[in-house]
Formats: C-alpha cells, sequence, structure tokens
C-alpha cells in the first residue's frame, strides 16, 4: 500500500501552499471531486478538502512531500488505524511563507547586556538551504531559553552543506574603544552588521540582497555598508527574526555570547548575569571588588548607566 498523510489546513494555509505547488517545478494541477485543489507531483499526490479541512498525500512519495515540501517529519504523527495513514499537526511554517530567494540575513546578540561582548552574525540561504533551517527548528533566538540547545542548533546550522555564515564577536575591551570612537550604539552596530554583510559577500559574491532587523534609522546601516562598497540591497524589517536567514543567524549570534559569559565567568571565578537589573549591579560590584575598577572593562560595556551605579 503505497504511503497516506492526512494534514489538518486552515484556508489560509491551504492557500498558501497551493500558490506554492503553482510555482513547484514538477507539480501539475488536475480536478478531483470535492476537493478545492489537487496537484500530481513526482511519485505524490496531493488533494485539499476544504469541508474538513484536512490536505490529504498520497503516493510512493508522500512521506518525501511532508519532510521537504510541508516540513513535517511523517513518523512524528499518531498513526491511524489502517496501513501507514497518519494524523500529523498543521506545520508551523509552510514553504510559501518562506523567503527562498538568496539573502543574507544578519542578527546580534548582548547589546542590551551589561556583562559581555557585542555578538553580530550572518547567515547565507537560498532555495537549497531555507527548508533545511526551518527543519532544523530555526527561529528567533530568545524564544529558546536552553542554552544547550541553542549551541547544539548553531553547530548544525554551520555544518549545513550550502550555508556561509559569518561571526563577529566584539569583546567588552573593543567594544569600550568603539563605542568611544562612535559616540553612539547604532552607529557601532551598523558597523558591525556591514562588517559582517561584506565578509559574507566576500564568500558568496553572487548574493544580491541583505535583510536586518531594523534597530535605527536606515540610513546609519546603509551608510556604512556604502563606506565598504559592497554592492548588496539592504532591507531593514521590524521583528526581522521571523525570517528564517536572520533567525538562524540569531542562534549562531546567541550560541557565542553564551560561550563567551561561561567562559568568562569561569575565567574570572565571579558570576556575570545577563541584562543589567539590580541583580547585576551587585554581581559587579563584586567583580570590582575581587579584581580592581581597572579590569571592569574587560568584562563589561561601559556606557550603561550601571556602571555609574557600580562606582559609587
Amino acid at each position: 500500500m503505497a504511503n497516506q498523510h492526512t494534514v489538518q489546513l486552515s484556508p489560509t494555509e491551504a492557500q498558501q501552499l497551493r500558490n506554492k505547488l503553482q510555482q513547484r517545478a514538477g507539480f501539475q494541477e488536475s480536478k478531483r471531486d470535492f476537493a478545492d485543489f489537487c496537484f500530481e507531483g513526482p511519485r505524490v499526490n496531493v488533494a485539499y478538502f476544504p469541508k474538513k479541512g484536512k490536505l490529504l498525500v498520497q503516493g510512493a512519495g508522500a512521506d518525501e512531500f511532508m519532510e521537504f515540501v510541508l516540513l513535517v517529519n511523517p513518523q512524528s504523527g499518531i498513526s491511524a488505524v489502517t496501513g501507514k495513514n497518519t494524523t500529523v499537526e498543521s506545520p508551523k511554517v509552510l514553504p510559501s511563507t518562506l523567503d527562498i530567494t538568496p539573502h543574507f540575513g544578519v542578527d546580534e546578540s548582548g547589546k542590551g547586556d551589561y556583562f559581555g561582548p557585542l555578538v553580530i552574525a550572518g547567515v547565507y540561504s537560498d532555495e537549497r538551504t531555507a527548508e533545511a533551517l526551518v527543519k532544523l527548528g530555526c527561529r528567533d533566538s530568545k524564544s529558546i531559553p536552553d542554552d544547550n540547545k541553542i549551541a547544539s542548533m548553531a553547530a548544525k546550522v554551520m555544518a549545513l552543506p550550502g550555508v556561509a555564515y559569518e561571526v563577529v564577536c566584539i569583546g567588552p575591551k573593543r567594544y569600550n574603544e568603539l563605542y568611544a570612537e562612535f559616540g553612539n550604539l547604532n552607529r557601532l552596530l551598523a558597523w558591525g552588521h556591514a562588517r559582517v554583510i561584506a565578509a559574507l559577500h566576500e564568500k558568496v559574491p553572487t548574493c544580491p540582497r541583505a535583510l536586518s532587523d531594523k534597530f535605527a534609522n536606515e540610513w546609519v546601516l546603509y551608510h556604512a555598508l556604502k563606506k565598504r562598497n559592497v554592492p548588496v540591497k539592504l532591507e531593514q524589517r521590524v521583528r526581522g527574526e521571523s525570517d528564517v536567514a536572520v533567525a538562524a543567524a540569531s542562534i549562531l549570534a546567541r550560541a557565542r555570547f553564551v560561550k563567551w559569559m561561561k567562559d568568562a565567568a569561569v575565567a574570572s571565578g565571579c558570576s556575570l548575569p545577563l541584562g543589567c537589573s539590580p541583580h547585576v549591579t551587585k554581581a559587579a560590584r563584586v567583580f570590582v571588588s575581587t579584581h580592581g575598577q581597572e579590569r571592569l572593562a574587560d568584562v563589561a560595556k561601559l556606557h550603561f548607566k550601571t556602571t555609574a551605579n557600580v562606582l559609587k
């Protein structure tokens, strides 16, 4: 018996999938009784029945369709009574919502933390890799509280064939020097983002576009990128982490930030908590009493108001 799966889809998700299949090579739209749409593809037949909101996937290639088109592991669902029928949850992200065009995604970690570096990372994604990044579970790193999972996902992203990446870690000492030079966090961020995009452009010179989370007036990053003479179209978007390349970059940046923090805490013998709340001030005072005020610049971003409270 050929593999068969059913997936619950909302009308919106179904239309998104239909649009995707209309543009996907090897799929031909056909007709089927009671179905809103039906497609015949390589070793698979797909039909959506709006009355029950179910997508029926049949054929020898059904598993491959589930895994590589719907991005659902066919073994993760609940087995039905007969044969290999499987009822699975609707995928969180349909391929039609993905940006599969070649582009760089850039994001940072650590800019709001008193202790630790500023880490900026970038990931190149295209039609070959976008769905693979989704399958790895790439999403905004802030929604993944488990540091071990972040590290594991980062390793998988970097090992993924076809993915180019760049990570720039600006330690606190260098960060403080750059902040004094730029006099503004947004200019420093733009410098770092432009540096990452320029490095990615050297690795993938044919990539036409870069996407970054919007952190300042667009001209700040645009000007920084123009100074490096990088011929890449720049797009800045609020909640840019909804793009899978930006999400993957956020994971790489967070993984490097967390590793730096753990290593620095071990090396200094002091707790280096996240954020800039009162308990961070308390930890910084302990650090100063242990290592001296002059060493604070090695682990902290001195322009934060926290510094004044620490040194009272």
